[in-house]
C-alpha cells in the first residue's frame, strides 16, 4: 500500500504534538473543494485503533482512538498530523462530531460517557456519564438542533447531550418497530438527521430505522435494491443521498431517500482496494474520508492504520 509520507510511530507522534496543534479549528457546511494534489490516503500512528472521523469547514480531519481516547488531527492538504488531545488508560474515543463553535463531541464507548473537547486546544471541557449500565457502548454521535445525540449499541436508548457546556442530558428510549440485538452484541450504531429534519435515521443490525425525537418511536425504513445494510456502521447524509459504511464488507452503499426517509433505494456501491474494514466517514468538499479500523487484523501497538478518501 503506497503512503504519502512515512508512517509515524505512536511514540514519535505523542511527543509534544499537542502544543503544535493549538490553533484555530472551525466547523460548518462551507467547504472548499480539495485540491488535486491533496493526498487520498494518510497514516495514523501505529496502534491507534481508530473508529471515528469528523471534519468541519476547515481542511482538517479529527480521528479518535479506541486504545486510550486520544484524538488525532490531520491536515487534509498534506496528510500530516499530530495528537490534539492526549489519551489516558481506560478511555476510548469512538464516534465524534465537530460543531460550528469548535467543540468536539466524543462517544466514550464502554466507559458510558460523552465528552466535549475544544478542537482548538485539545482541552477536555466536559464529561457526561450517560449510563451506569454494566456493559454500555456509546458508539456514535450526530449534531441535530440543540443536542448531540449519541447511540448506545448495547441498549435501546438514545442520549441527547446539550450542545454547549451546560444543560441536562435527555435519555430517549427506543420503541415501536425497534429490534434490539441479543445481549452482548451491537445494535444502534451510526446516525444522521432525516432529510426533513424531524427525526433521526439510525442503523441497527443491518437495518435502517427512523426515530421520532419526541417519542422515541422507531420505524423500519423500507429498502429497495438490497434486503439489508449488513455491517452498517457510520452514516453520512447529503441531501437525500445516504452513504452507509458497511465495515467488514469493505464497501459504501449509497441510497436515495424520500423526504421522510420512509424508503431508501440503492443507487450505487463504492468499493476501493484500500478499504480495510472502514467504520465511519466524514465529508470534506467532494470527498468522503474514512478510517480503516482493520478489525480483522491484529489490534496491537505495532499495527499500522490509515485513513483514505474516495470521491462522492
Amino acid at each position: 500500500m503506497t503512503r504519502n509520507h512515512p508512517q509515524p510511530s505512536r511514540r514519535t507522534v505523542l511527543g509534544g504534538a499537542v502544543a503544535a496543534l493549538a490553533v484555530a479549528a472551525g466547523a460548518g457546511t462551507a467547504q472548499a473543494a480539495p485540491g488535486t494534489g491533496w493526498p487520498t490516503e494518510f497514516p495514523l500512528p501505529d496502534g491507534w485503533l481508530p473508529e471515528g472521523i469528523t471534519t468541519g469547514s476547515r481542511p482538517y480531519a479529527y480521528m479518535g482512538s479506541r486504545a486510550d481516547g486520544a484524538i488525532y488531527r490531520t491536515d487534509l492538504r498534506t496528510g500530516r498530523g499530530g495528537v490534539l488531545h492526549e489519551g489516558a488508560a481506560g478511555l476510548a474515543s469512538i464516534g465524534l462530531k465537530l460543531d460550528h463553535d469548535g467543540l468536539l463531541y466524543v462517544a466514550g464507548g464502554a466507559g458510558g460517557t460523552a465528552r466535549i473537547v475544544d478542537a482548538r486546544t485539545g482541552e477536555l471541557l466536559t464529561t457526561y456519564q450517560l449510563t451506569r449500565d454494566a456493559a454500555p457502548f456509546i458508539n456514535d454521535v450526530v449534531l441535530h438542533e440543540d443536542r448531540a445525540w449519541f447511540t448506545d449499541s448495547r441498549a435501546a436508548v438514545l442520549h441527547g447531550v446539550p450542545r454547549g457546556r451546560r444543560g441536562e442530558v435527555r435519555a430517549l428510549p427506543l420503541t415501536g418497530e425497534w429490534v434490539q440485538a441479543p445481549a452482548g452484541t451491537n445494535s444502534a450504531n451510526g446516525l444522521v438527521a432525516t432529510p426533513d429534519g424531524r427525526g433521526l435515521i439510525v442503523v441497527n443490525a443491518g437495518q435502517l430505522y427512523t426515530v421520532d425525537l419526541r417519542t422515541g418511536h422507531a420505524t423500519k425504513v423500507t429498502l429497495s435494491g438490497a434486503t439489508d445494510v449488513a455491517g452498517g456502521d457510520g452514516l453520512v447524509r447529503l441531501g437525500r443521498s445516504l452513504y452507509v459504511v458497511q465495515n467488514r464488507l469493505n464497501k459504501i452503499t449509497v441510497w436515495d431517500l424520500d423526504r421522510q426517509a420512509t424508503t431508501a433505494t440503492l443507487t450505487r456501491t463504492v468499493t476501493d482496494p484500500r478499504f480495510d474494514v472502514p467504520t465511519t466517514a466524514a465529508r470534506y468538499g467532494d470527498r468522503l474520508y474514512l478510517v480503516n479500523a482493520r478489525f480483522t487484523s491484529p489490534q496491537t501497538p505495532q499495527t499500522t492504520f490509515s485513513a483514505v478518501a474516495v470521491s462522492l
